[in-house]
């Protein structure tokens, strides 16, 4: 089998690099981004056979990048890296078509074997999860749903967008311009996140946003 070709989607420089040594052995690696938009376009454009993406990514976080990808390049797979070892992650990458799941604690004795797993057409999930993705009867061969609101509290894809700019501290004419939406459209969309998640400040809306991992403080 040839070697697959591999994208990096990771912010953290050290961090980047570190995989960078780690993978470009057995793999041909075409790229890597540091935000969850970029990670999108550079799908569209280098059409990888393995995406590794972090889900705390910024802009769009990986959950979210991911879902777009498999909507619009689905031969491209996709290996989520992350520190997020709770239950609720774990459901939501393999909803989104994730095929594989490591945590990043053991990146650096697992991370070669996935992608290969992954690349012959097999799921590989890091062992100190499988437990629970046994006892939860997580999908792990799941497609995206084509209906987003029934997740994260019947938001939906946009809503997320404008809900993870807003907790980054983007300011309304900020989003319009990452969006390309009219500043009344964000604002309009922001008193809808609002409403349905019951919340009432910016503050309130970024909390939600850390809690439920749609961003990530990073306290290093």
């Amino acid at each position: 089998m040839n070697k697959a070709r591999v994208l990096l989607a990771e912010d953290h420089v050290l961090v980047s690099e570190g995989l960078t040594k780690l993978l470009e052995k057995d793999f041909t690696l075409v790229g890597t981004v540091v935000d969850g938009r970029a990670l999108i376009q550079a799908v569209k454009t280098l059409t990888p056979d393995i995406a590794v993406i972090d889900i705390s990514l910024p802009l769009l976080n990986g959950l979210e990048a991911a879902r777009q990808i498999k909507k619009y390049e689905p031969q491209t797979k996709i290996v989520f890296l992350t520190m997020h070892a709770e239950d609720e992650f774990i459901k939501e990458a393999f909803n989104t078509g994730g095929s594989g799941y490591i945590l990043k604690s053991s990146a650096t004795a697992e991370l070669v074997f996935a992608l290969k797993e992954v690349h012959r057409g097999n799921t590989y999930i890091s062992p100190s999860i499988a437990k629970t993705v046994l006892s939860q009867n997580i999908n792990t061969n799941a497609v995206p749903s084509k209906n987003h609101e029934t997740n994260r509290n019947n938001l939906t894809p946009r809503q997320m967008e404008v809900l993870q700019l807003i907790a980054e501290g983007k300011s309304n004419k900020d989003i319009a311009v990452i969006l390309n939406l009219a500043v009344k459209t964000v604002e309009f969309h922001k008193s809808r996140i609002m409403l349905e998640l019951g919340l009432k400040t910016t503050s309130e809306l970024t909390k939600y946003a850390i809690s439920n991992g749609i961003i990530s403080v990073d306290i290093s």
